[in-house]
């Protein structure tokens, strides 16, 4: 039985150019589309060899318009600009940036109405256009239209990534102007997303730090609560700058019924996480253990310092007026020769030690005289070194500083 050899059928050329033309085809889509990818990752770096790689993508044909249109474009590079973002609007009519770029230019040329025409048409593509919302603030600004002017700073901080970088210190510079504050508390009332992340910025960074409290205390008499860490940061700044009068103020906006001629809370009831200047304030260093613990009968300050280690154990700061003050109170559990017993002391702002009352196991008392030229004061408790092996422990249950005729 002989073997038929298996035939192929010949394909004719028609079929060979049909072939031929699809890998041709495929080679050039599969470079068009590396090409492509390329350009979209570059496109933010370097917008024109994007464009270059991709001039049919109209996204990134509007990034170099707006590259083409920044705060030192010439003549010639806005009239690119102006070229590039009408072809990115006809490649992509959602085009943003390139509305936006058309814009600008048109108010560096000084027509303001057209300008605005441009950005209302940008607003109502999206409103997630940085460019857009700083003209719209700067324009509301030069109408005066302050409830405009926090619209669009409310937009801008809530869309965009690095609008607070940019926004924030403007922001925190404007609550100079009482107007513009009580303006920004109503729209922080609101609690937008980025209130607290504001409040922190202004409270360690605002210029001008009794503009910061005023605006601090506008917000709390709305009930809107303050970052923890805001008042104690803000306090401290105006204790640091001398405002010692404004500090104490807004202190008592958030404290009601405090006295600053005594010290406060002197059985340790508050409990606070984020101790102001003018609160009871624990010192832990070099293995010391401080803390304000909560009791059966109240708050109860404990401590424990190493062998042979001493220092401030506990701090308070005073605006006491000049005169004479005596501070008592109880200690539980210390036993230690006199020359390694604790003591409290009251000093000036600059360092000056007004006197000391040394602190044995039960009760204690004493006398301060705060002379003139010392208006702020710290009362600090502090630890003698010991060189019991157990170091110094003890607790504090109750500690009263006032003048000395009540």
């Amino acid at each position: 039985m002989s073997k038929r050899r298996a035939t192929r059928p010949r394909r004719s050329p028609i079929e060979w150019g049909v072939r031929g033309a699809l890998a041709v085809a495929a080679a050039g889509l599969g470079y068009l589309s590396v090409t492509h990818s390329v350009a979209y990752m570059i496109r933010g770096s370097a917008p024109a060899r994007a464009h270059a790689l991709a001039p049919w993508d109209g996204r990134i044909t509007a990034l170099l318009s707006e590259q083409l249109s920044g705060p030192g474009a010439s003549a010639a590079d806005r009239k690119r600009a102006d070229d590039l973002a009408r072809l990115a609007l006809r490649q992509d009519p959602t085009a943003v940036p390139a509305v936006a770029t058309l814009g600008i230019n048109a108010q560096v040329r000084g027509d303001t109405a057209a300008a605005r025409r441009i950005f209302a048409y940008s607003e109502t593509l999206s409103r997630r256009d940085l460019r857009t919302r700083l003209w719209a603030i700067e324009d509301a600004v030069g109408r005066n239209d302050i409830p405009g002017v926090l619209r669009n700073y409310d937009i801008a901080l809530r869309t965009s990534r690095i609008a607070p970088d940019l926004l924030f210190p403007v922001l925190a510079s404007a609550i100079t102007d009482a107007e513009i504050r009580q303006a920004l508390v109503t729209t922080l009332a609101k609690r937008p997303m980025w209130s607290d992340q504001f409040i922190g910025f202004v409270s360690g960074n605002g210029p001008d730090v009794r503009a910061t409290a005023s605006l601090f205390e506008a917000l709390h008499r709305r009930g809107i609560a303050l970052p923890a860490g805001a008042p104690v940061v803000l306090i401290g700044r105006l204790l640091a700058e001398g405002h010692v009068d404004d500090a104490w103020r807004f202190y008592a906006t958030l404290t009601p019924g405090v006295d600053r001629r005594i010290a406060r809370d002197p059985g340790f009831t508050a409990n606070l996480t984020s101790p102001t200047p003018f609160d009871w304030a624990p010192i832990t260093d070099s293995g010391v253990s401080a803390t304000i613990q909560r009791g059966e009968q109240g708050g109860i300050f404990d401590f424990a310092v190493p062998p042979n280690l001493g220092g401030p154990l506990l701090r308070q700061t005073q605006l006491l007026s000049p005169g004479d003050y005596r501070i008592e109170g109880r200690s539980i559990g210390i036993e230690q020769a006199t020359d390694a017993l604790p003591y409290w002391t009251l000093t000036c702002a600059e360092g000056r030690e007004l006197g000391r009352v040394t602190v044995p196991n039960g009760r204690f008392a004493g006398r301060f005289t705060v002379p003139t030229g010392c208006p702020v004061q710290q009362l600090l408790l502090v630890a003698r070194p010991s060189e019991s092996l157990s170091g110094l422990t003890g607790q504090i249950d109750d500690v009263r500083l006032r003048p000395a005729g009540r």
